[in-house]
């Protein structure tokens, strides 16, 4: 039984169709989705689709990411919620919420933000993007968090996303993994990157996979697509992201919100005036 697990695509189409075919190559007839599916790149709509289509085909279980709760939410609210486009803090949050349909956001709606899935004859998994009791808690190998999450779990084998890392944590008898991230990995040198399980003597053992892919075409889909207008400084941090896998987009989300409450005496996300994004794109 191997089974592709795979989070993080965040609307790469190109990373997630090859990893599709890379897990298919290598055996996989089951796939299981961490969350996080559209975002930051220009074709939000192909990627649903293509998950639509390999769910009609294979197996497939889905769970909720943070991601997925802007749209719901944004939906939910009326669309009263302050984005705005061609700005770069929130200007691919509007952007890629007007190029889903309903059928995807109530798609997003069904999904639970962890589940268990049992087996015949193999282990019972728990599956989530964050943590099971939080969707944007992030699990870090040996942080008290982190063991408590286990701890909590009634199955020896979780599986995890978030993070955008590709690891593995062994505590107390019980297995945490992330397979990193399909569409914006992180410390992968640009290589999509996924998981495979395989169920080998009534116990659960992982393979990691690293896969390249044409990076460049991505980045000409974006420019094509005009991103860089829509999310100006955030579009430069993601065309750097996936060139080397370094954590761009936080750093410099954390250094503008910082430089503006400076001057300005309070900064509340996502009101952060563009020139503060100019200046931390310096330091990074």
């Amino acid at each position: 039984m191997r089974i592709a697990v795979m989070g993080d695509i965040h609307g790469n189409d190109a990373a997630l169709e090859k990893c599709i075919k890379e897990a298919l190559w290598r055996g996989a007839y089951a796939f299981i989705f961490l969350g996080d599916y559209v975002a930051d790149m220009p074709k939000p709509r192909r990627v649903m689709e293509r998950l639509y289509a390999l769910k009609e085909k294979y197996p497939c279980w889905f769970i909720k990411g943070n991601k997925e709760d802007y749209w719901i939410d944004y939906r939910n609210s009326a669309n009263s919620a302050v984005w705005n486009d061609f700005n770069s803090t929130s200007g691919m949050l509007y952007y890629t919420y007007n190029n889903l349909n309903n059928e995807d956001i109530d798609f997003f709606e069904t999904l639970p933000m962890s589940r268990k899935l049992d087996f015949v004859g193999a282990p019972s998994i728990t599956i989530c993007h964050g943590s099971p009791r939080k969707s944007n808690e992030e699990l870090v190998r040996g942080r008290d968090n982190t063991k408590e999450v286990m701890d909590a779990c009634d199955t020896d084998l979780i599986l995890c996303a978030h993070t955008h890392r590709q690891w593995k944590y062994e505590y107390n008898g019980k297995t945490l993994i992330n397979p990193g991230s399909v569409g914006m990995p992180l410390g992968s040198n640009g290589k999509a990157q996924f998981a495979i399980i395989d169920n080998v003597s009534g116990r659960w053992n992982a393979e990691f996979v690293s896969a390249s892919y044409d990076v460049e075409r991505v980045i000409n889909d974006i420019d094509e697509a005009g991103l860089p207008a829509h999310a100006p400084y955030w579009i430069m941090l993601t065309k750097r992201t996936l060139r080397d896998g370094n954590p761009y987009h936080m750093k410099a989300l954390m250094t503008a919100m910082s430089l503006c409450k400076r001057e300005q005496g309070v900064c509340n996300w996502p009101l952060i005036p563009e020139k503060y994004w100019e200046a931390a794109i310096r330091e990074v």
